[in-house]
């Protein structure tokens, strides 16, 4: 298989991100905060960490982009002992942490994509795979979010997303 287009892949992405919303967007903030056990994850800290990593791959990888919210940074950090996971925020901001990441993300894969960086054919390649891991680490995410969702709350899920750059790998969706 051919690696997509950065247009093709920002478009799976916009796609990874309107799934992960579809599994929680209508969830309270009790379920969205809930873990069964200290050392567990709720499926708000999967949301902020979905939208770190973006983060950190931009900013590591072609960027050096600031933080939108530094505190969110260091609390959804993979790193960060599942014990101290708990303290949340509140929906909003949750959800303002996701979107402004993936501004940023379409901010520097466009550039990226219009050649109007330095050495545009290396960022090229950088951000093709750069895509390919945020969207699939998305979906690997959203995967999890969607168990909690139906498992412990019995809410339906919906559809899984299809296009010809999407397969699913045991049971995940990813790019390839």
């Amino acid at each position: 298989m051919n690696t997509p287009s950065l247009t093709e892949l920002l478009a799976e992405h916009s796609t990874a991100l309107a799934y992960t919303d579809d599994l929680w967007r209508d969830l309270s903030v009790d379920e969205v905060h809930w873990r069964p056990v200290p050392d567990s994850s709720a499926i708000g800290w999967h949301l902020g960490h979905q939208a770190a990593v973006a983060h950190y791959m931009v900013r590591n990888l072609t960027a050096a982009e600031p933080s939108p919210d530094g505190e969110l940074d260091s609390l959804m950090d993979g790193a960060t002992a599942e014990r101290q996971r708990g303290d949340l925020p509140d929906l909003a901001r949750i959800g303002k942490y996701r979107s402004d990441v993936a501004d940023r993300v379409r901010f520097w894969v466009g550039k990226i994509d219009d050649g109007e960086v330095g050495a545009p054919m290396q960022l090229r390649r950088i951000a093709e795979n750069m895509m390919i891991a945020i969207i699939n680490h998305e979906y690997q995410h959203a995967k999890w979010i969607g168990e909690t969702r139906s498992d412990q709350f019995g809410h339906a899920l919906p559809d899984l997303p299809s296009s010809e750059h999407l397969s699913v790998v045991e049971g995940y969706v990813m790019v390839g």
